[in-house]
């Protein structure tokens, strides 16, 4: 489901920067995140 996607990404993304991890890492799994919300409400826009 996508939601687990988030879900899963988001504590990616989290662990990225508590860890302390290049910014380009930081930078590339934002934008994977930003993308994925993207596609769920634009899913959902289509069942409404």
């Amino acid at each position: 489901m996508l939601n687990d996607e988030i879900c899963e990404l988001r504590d990616k993304l989290n662990e990225s920067i508590v860890s302390g991890q290049d910014y380009s890492v930081v930078y590339q799994l934002s934008i994977e995140l930003d993308e994925l919300i993207a596609e769920y409400y634009r899913n959902l826009k289509k069942k409404v």
